[in-house]
Order: structure tokens, then C-alpha cells, then sequence
């Protein structure tokens, strides 16, 4: 069985303070940052890993949180040098670190690309003070909008921009006028995505009031156009680029590739090559307990049983807006096509996808209904 790409995913889990809609594993920073700590626990759980790795190289590195912009340059550096150690990272991979548009972590986009970054994604989410404000977010409209100029000014390879609309309260004019005034930053990748409630949040215990669904559907469509006009890709569900720049990171993921995930709470898909079997792990969670040494960092392990392959492989494929080749599904779930067709006859019937004899592609109103196709294979 032919391996796929592998990436690795790096959780950082402090923020300044806990935003009202996340539901991540971020915790609010209380005193300082334990940063040498952290790091040195990272590289022992990476090369706890390094069995897992089956001689691969890294081809994409997401460094996500929480708030990793909060590392100092020398411990991303420091990071980043201890990981090619035990797993090296290929000539063109992908490094992409999350960052916020605060004054403080703005000054440090220069160091982190010094350290090896090629990629940041920054996390702005509105351009509106008063919907900052109701997001929880400590940064300002002028701040995100220097956060994304320095981007542009540095010799990265691209940046991308996280921007929510179906805000508490948003108009249409409103969200319109923050994806323009994204545009205008010219970002060469743009993640658009609606705000969801989602349990356990603040939000989930005391709801906002959110725009109605007729608001919610006009702020997609019309955005969905401006976008396209302005010549970005739609290539997933809810992320936009320029020719060339779509995240390499995120369609690994997508595309059923392996990754490695180290860090609090993080989580693991890897293929094992004798027996094709898919193995999943996932870390310990909270900082405390992840920083204790006496303590083994898998909290869990488990095989993917066959009956749930054929639903993981569409759940991540069918967020990319484009053909499924049918050799994929074989190459990285160990399973003959035959498996994929049956489970999914009845999406083919109702028109949600086509089969060719070379590849799956969704209907326009199977990307309307995604969740559709999916309920079927539970």
C-alpha cells in the first residue's frame, strides 16, 4: 500500500483570554508563558511519534492554538530545528504558524518568518469594532488591517486571513463591508466562514442574536460572487485563494492524507503499510496534565474500524469543490471502490453525486446537501 503525504499539526493551547464563540482547546494564559517547558514537551512527544512517521518526510507544518503568535521567535525557531531533527521537513513544505493582528504578536511576524515560517494565517474575523467587541477579540480594525499589510510585506510564500460573518447582529452591508475591505488587503488566501454556536461556549449558554436565515443566505451569495470577481478559487467549503495559493496543509487533510498531531489535545491519522489500517491518537489535553512527566502523552489509541473508513474518506473529501478520483479512495482507506459505490448508491440516486468510471463529483445540489450524503453513511 502506497503511503500518503504526511503533515504535522503543533497546538499551542494560551490565549490573552478565552473568546465567547470557541470551542478549541485554548486556555486563558494565567501568569507567564511556560514556553521553554512546552517546547521541550513537544519534541518528546514528536519523537515518541517518529515510528509513526515510516521514514517520511514533513511536506506541510501547521503550528494552530489557542494563540501560537504568543512564542517568542527563538522558541518557534528552536521548535521548528527539533522537529526537522526527528522528522525531516521537505525542501518546499508548507510551515504555516496562526497568529492575531495584536501590536504585540504584529511585531513578531518578522522573527517568526527569520525562524522559518513561509506562511501565516491571521486571525481577524471582523473589521467592525462593535463586532470585535461582541467576538471577544482584543484587537482593533486598525490593527488587523497593519497585521495584514506586514504580512504582505514579508518574503513569505502566502498569508491567509480568517474572517466570520453571521455575526450577533450583522447586516448585509456589514458583512459585505468587511470582505471588501479584506479584498483590498489583498490576501492570497481567505478562510470566509459562518459564525455556528457550538456547545459548551459562552455563546452556547447565552445565545446572541444571530441574522435570520434569509440574512445568513445573502450574505453567502453575494459575498460568494464578490469573491469570485475578485478571482479567488471557491476550493473548499468555507476557504477562498488566489491561483496557486490554496493550503497544502488543509487539503491533506481533505484528501484523507496522514498527519501527525503533537501538543495538548492534539490528534493523529496515520496508515499503517503492512496491515492498511488507519490509526488514530489523541494527546492529552489540558497544559497541566501535558506537562507532567510522569505521565504518558497518548491519552487514547484506537484502529478505524472498516464500516467507519467509507464515511471519514467523504467527510473530508467532500469539502474540496471538486472531482473525487476513485484510485484515492482505494490508495488511503486499503478498500476496494466497490465498498464506496454501495454505501453511497443512494446519494447517486438523488442526485447529490456522479459516478464516472474514474472519479465521484457532487451535484451542485449535493454541495448544497453535503451533510445529506453523509447522514447515509453513518
Amino acid at each position: 500500500m502506497k503511503l500518503p503525504p504526511l503533515s504535522l499539526y503543533v497546538h499551542v493551547p494560551w490565549c490573552i483570554q478565552k473568546c465567547p464563540y470557541c470551542d478549541f482547546n485554548s486556555h486563558a494564559l494565567k501568569g507567564g508563558l511556560p514556553e521553554q517547558e512546552y517546547i521541550s514537551r513537544l519534541l518528546d512527544d514528536l519523537r515518541a511519534d517518529v515510528e509513526w512517521a515510516q521514514g517520511r518526510e514533513l511536506h506541510s507544518i501547521f503550528i494552530g492554538g489557542g494563540t501560537p503568535s504568543l512564542l517568542s521567535a527563538d522558541a518557534v525557531a528552536r521548535l521548528l530545528d527539533g522537529i526537522n531533527a526527528s522528522v525531516p521537513i521537505a525542501q518546499r513544505a508548507e510551515i504555516t504558524l496562526e497568529a492575531n493582528p495584536g501590536t504585540f504578536e504584529t511585531e513578531r511576524f518578522s522573527g517568526f518568518v527569520s525562524a522559518g515560517i513561509n506562511r501565516l494565517s491571521i486571525g481577524v474575523q471582523s473589521f467592525h469594532s462593535e463586532h470585535l467587541e461582541r467576538l471577544g477579540r482584543i484587537h482593533n480594525p486598525d490593527q488587523a488591517k497593519a497585521a495584514a499589510k506586514h504580512a504582505q510585506s514579508l518574503p513569505l510564500r502566502s498569508f491567509n486571513l480568517d474572517l466570520m460573518h453571521g455575526l450577533p447582529q450583522q447586516t448585509v452591508p456589514q458583512a459585505l463591508a468587511d470582505l471588501e475591505q479584506a479584498l483590498e488587503l489583498e490576501p492570497p488566501h481567505l478562510s470566509w466562514y459562518q459564525l455556528t454556536i457550538e456547545p459548551n461556549t459562552a455563546f452556547a449558554s447565552r445565545p446572541p442574536q444571530l441574522p435570520n436565515d434569509d440574512r445568513l443566505a445573502e450574505i453567502q451569495e453575494r459575498g460568494h460572487e464578490l469573491l469570485l470577481s475578485a478571482g479567488y478559487e471557491h476550493y473548499e467549503v468555507s476557504a477562498y485563494a488566489k491561483p496557486g495559493h490554496q493550503s497544502a496543509h488543509n487539503r491533506n487533510y481533505w484528501t484523507y492524507g496522514d498527519y501527525l498531531g503533537i501538543g495538548c489535545g492534539a490528534h493523529s491519522k496515520v496508515t499503517q503499510p503492512t496491515t492498511q489500517q488507519i490509526q488514530r491518537c489523541e494527546k492529552i489535553k489540558h497544559p497541566q496534565g501535558y506537562l507532567d512527566l510522569t505521565r504518558s502523552l497518548r491519552y487514547k489509541q484506537w484502529t478505524v474500524p472498516t464500516d467507519e473508513l467509507v464515511y471519514e474518506f467523504f467527510m473530508n473529501q467532500l469539502r474540496l469543490n471538486e472531482a473525487i478520483p476513485k484510485t484515492r479512495f482505494s490508495e488511503r482507506t486499503g478498500l476496494t471502490i466497490e465498498h464506496a459505490e454501495s454505501s453511497i448508491v443512494t446519494a447517486m440516486e438523488q442526485g447529490l453525486l456522479i459516478s464516472t468510471p474514474v472519479e465521484w463529483q457532487t451535484t451542485p445540489l449535493g454541495r448544497r446537501y453535503m451533510n445529506n450524503i453523509l447522514d447515509q453513511l453513518i
